[in-house]
């Protein structure tokens, strides 16, 4: 909390500032997903916690980055699902079997 003097009526003022915290914990975890997206159980998880953490932000002001977190963390799930259409893009073309498939996944 911040005190102003107002100088007229010779009184302080008190300015609240007020924050979003589970927006702004979902937006760096949107743009941790950006960024380390392609790691398998790590990137989904910052996903999911993102996307969660960003909507529920959406509802409390100031709502700036919640909505940027909620977007970047769509976003995230576009790359995610195009890194494992890759992959699996990758292994039916190689031609791999089946039983090598469902050892790595």
């Amino acid at each position: 909390m911040e005190v102003y003097d107002d100088r007229y009526n010779n009184r302080p003022i008190y300015v609240v500032r007020r924050t979003n915290g589970l927006g702004t914990a979902g937006f760096i975890l949107a743009v941790l997903t950006i960024v380390l997206g392609w790691v398998p159980v790590f990137g989904w998880f910052t996903w999911a916690l993102g996307l969660l953490f960003s909507f529920i932000g959406m509802f409390k002001a100031p709502r700036g980055l919640a909505i940027a977190g909620f977007i970047i963390s769509l976003l995230g799930l576009v790359m995610i699902l195009f890194v494992f259409a890759l992959i699996a893009a990758a292994i039916g073309v190689a031609g791999v079997s089946s039983a090598v498939v469902a050892a790595l996944f």
